[in-house]
């Protein structure tokens, strides 16, 4: 049984100001914020609102067509067109959303340096990097299952359904 771990409205907003001050600090400006859907969507939401940058979305979870791949494509030409993409998700854990997403960008020609992804929580034994993050954890020795506020609402049930998907998370 996983250790469920909450990730609190405080921490929650801290971790989005950190991804913030990262932001404007750095010399990367990203044209838009693209929230992730359904684990990023809130954190893009929130880091839109503290760096003034207007944020897109992708439904990427749901895997109806329509709203990932078709828009997938329309925001790979976006980078050739030289707008910059940020990715928001909640947490980078085994690297298979953003690794699948840099595929589809890449099969649609999408402009590598045009890419970059955020998140709350980055693995450092993910398979993939991103190049802003709020806090690092090490899946190795962290196996806590976060619960982030959005998920707070969710049946216990859903919960321990989501943590069992990928065993080795949390084992």
């Amino acid at each position: 049984m996983p250790v469920f771990t909450p990730v609190v409205q405080p921490d929650f907003v801290a971790a989005v100001q950190a991804l913030a001050e990262q932001l404007r600090s750095g010399d990367w400006v990203p044209s838009y914020l693209i929230g992730i859907g359904r684990g990023g969507l809130v954190p893009a939401v929130f880091l839109s609102h503290a760096s003034g940058l207007p944020m897109l979305s992708v439904d990427y979870s749901s895997q109806v067509e329509e709203f990932a791949g078709a828009a997938l494509a329309k925001l790979a030409a976006r980078t050739r067109d030289g707008d910059r993409l940020l990715f928001v998700d909640d947490i980078n854990d085994t690297g298979g959303t953003i690794g699948r997403l840099r595929t589809i960008l890449a099969e649609h020609g999408a402009v590598a340096g045009s890419i970059r992804f955020a998140t709350l929580i980055d693995n450092s034994r993910s398979s993939q990097t991103v190049d802003y993050r709020a806090r690092t954890i090490d899946r190795a020795v962290t196996k806590d299952w976060f619960v982030f506020p959005w998920e707070a609402v969710a049946p216990q049930t859903a919960l321990d359904d989501d943590a069992a998907a990928v065993p080795e998370r949390t084992a």
